[in-house]
C-alpha cells in the first residue's frame, strides 16, 4: 500500500499490504484490494468489488459494483467495468485442481466499456473504446471500436470513442455525432482519422 494514503477508502473496505493505489482513486463498502495488485490514478471501485493480486488497472478506470477482477485481468487507461460483469481466468476450472498455473490473460484496451452482466471468458482482448452489450458472452477477441452483443458475443456495428454508433457512407468513412471525429472503416478495421 502507498506509504502516504492518497486515496478514499470506505471503513468497511480492505486493503491489503503489498498492493499499489494511484492517487485520488476511491475504494467503496466491502470492496477488497489484495496483495501484489496495481491502481492507477483516480479510479472508482463501486462496493463489493475484488481486485485480486497480479490485477492491474490502469488511470480513471470505473468498477460498477459487483465485479470480481481476477489474476491474469489488465485494464488500460478509461476503462469501463458494469454492475455485476464477470471475468473468469481459467479455461476449464474444476474444483479439485489446483490451475493457478493456467491463468490466462485478459486484456481490456484503453477506454472500452463492458456492460452490466456480462462475462468475458479469460485470455481476449477486448478493443480500444469497444462496446460491450450489457449480458453479452464474449468468447473472442473484440476489434477497436466494435460493438458486441449477444451470447456468444457478436459484433453488430462500430461506435465511436463517445459510444454513439458510427454510420460508415461509401467510401468507409463516418462521423461521430457528438465529438464530429471521423472514422475510417477499411478491410474490417475502424480507426480515427
Amino acid at each position: 500500500m502507498n506509504n502516504q494514503q492518497t486515496f478514499y477508502a470506505h471503513p468497511t473496505a480492505v486493503i491489503d499490504e503489498g498492493c499499489v493505489i494511484g492517487a485520488g482513486s476511491k475504494i467503496w463498502h466491502f470492496s477488497h484490494v489484495m496483495p501484489g495488485s496495481e491502481m492507477g490514478e483516480k479510479c472508482i471501485l463501486g462496493q463489493n468489488v475484488l481486485v485480486s493480486p497480479r490485477v492491474k488497472l490502469g488511470n480513471n478506470v470505473k468498477v460498477q459494483n459487483n465485479v470480481s477482477i481476477y489474476t491474469g485481468v489488465r485494464c488500460e487507461d478509461d476503462t469501463f467495468l458494469g454492475p455485476s460483469m464477470v471475468f473468469t481466468n481459467v479455461i476449464n476450472p474444476r474444483s479439485f485442481l489446483e490451475r493457478k498455473e493456467e491463468f490466462r490473460l485478459t486484456l481490456v484496451k484503453k477506454g472500452a466499456s463492458i456492460g452490466a452482466n456480462a462475462t468475458v471468458i479469460c485470455g481476449v482482448t477486448i478493443g480500444a473504446y469497444a462496446l460491450i452489450g450489457a449480458g453479452a458472452v464474449v468468447t473472442k477477441d473484440v476489434p477497436d471500436f466494435a460493438l458486441v452483443v449477444g451470447n456468444p458475443a457478436r459484433r453488430t456495428g462500430w461506435v465511436s470513442r463517445y459510444a454513439h454508433r458510427l454510420t460508415f457512407d461509401e467510401a468507409g468513412e463516418a462521423v461521430c455525432p457528438e465529438s464530429g471525429e471521423r472514422y475510417k472503416l477499411d478491410a474490417g478495421i475502424v480507426t480515427l482519422l
